[in-house]
């Protein structure tokens, strides 16, 4: 009974964590391709890191509420599902910002230079497992649900950087 209940919000920690990694990576592509500076990823990051997470978090407890309500016998508890979906986001989503905050702190120089590769790195790393994660929800290949998340996350974040760089054109 133990492992159901501990694998029951497994699919909003997925959700969360899934949309929290890509959305906060999209931040630093599109800055990126703008050619903008760390502080304004950090600034549109942690922003949207908050704000979104709260947005998908309101809207998975009114989701299953509703639901919920359309059933007799209700499986998940809207304020946990709720309560994952945000965690989720908040720990996912800070992963691409983590080496342009530990850069700011630390001040290194090659962190510096090098701090887009690590949050790339960082990023596709924590997708891989994310997918993983989600072939273990669904029962579906654990390989090929990583990839396709890499693959989304990657159209996800260059489609980003292609809108900060033709933004930034167009404004020069």
């Amino acid at each position: 009974m133990q492992k159901r209940t501990e694998r029951k919000y497994l699919p909003e920690f997925v959700y969360g964590g899934m949309d929290g990694a890509i959305d906060s990576f999209a931040i630093v592509c599109g800055v990126m391709g703008a050619s903008l500076g760390s502080m304004v990823i950090m600034i549109l990051g942690f922003a949207n890191l908050f704000a979104d997470g709260f947005s998908m978090a309101v809207s998975n407890y009114f989701s299953v509420k509703s639901r919920n309500e359309l059933v007799k016998e209700p499986e998940n508890d809207p304020i946990k599902t709720a309560i994952t979906t945000f965690i989720a986001f908040l720990i996912a989503g800070f992963i691409p910002l983590f080496s342009f905050v530990l850069a700011s702190i630390i001040k290194n120089p090659q962190l510096i230079a090098n701090q887009f590769k690590y949050s790339f790195v960082l990023t596709g790393v924590a997708i891989i497992v994310i997918g993983w994660l989600k072939g273990s929800v669904t029962g579906k290949s654990k390989i090929r649900s990583s990839l396709e998340i890499l693959v989304i996350g990657g159209i996800a974040a260059l489609i980003a950087f292609l809108i900060g760089y033709l933004i930034k054109g167009l404004l020069s």
